[in-house]
């Protein structure tokens, strides 16, 4: 199983963000634990200064605006 978070407030971004990773994991037929973290002082330890972030596995792997399909596809692999 992998472990997705998504860094941000709470946005539509944020939240387009999210269901796009359940979709694509879905898909794929991955299962993932997806958590979505709003606390600011929790993104910032990520190091994300633009969000929606994108963390899978403990490793960033997204900052900033909404991902590509076949990127998320890639990170879940």
């Amino acid at each position: 199983m992998k472990d997705v978070k998504i860094l941000g407030p709470g946005c539509k971004r944020c939240q387009t963000t999210a269901e796009m990773v359940q979709a694509e994991a879905g898909r794929l037929g991955i299962p993932i634990a997806l958590e979505k973290v709003t606390d600011y002082a929790a993104i910032a330890g990520w190091g994300i200064a633009a969000t929606p972030g994108i963390v899978v596995d403990g490793k960033v792997v997204h900052a900033g605006g909404l991902p590509k399909t076949e990127d998320i596809a890639g990170w879940l692999m």
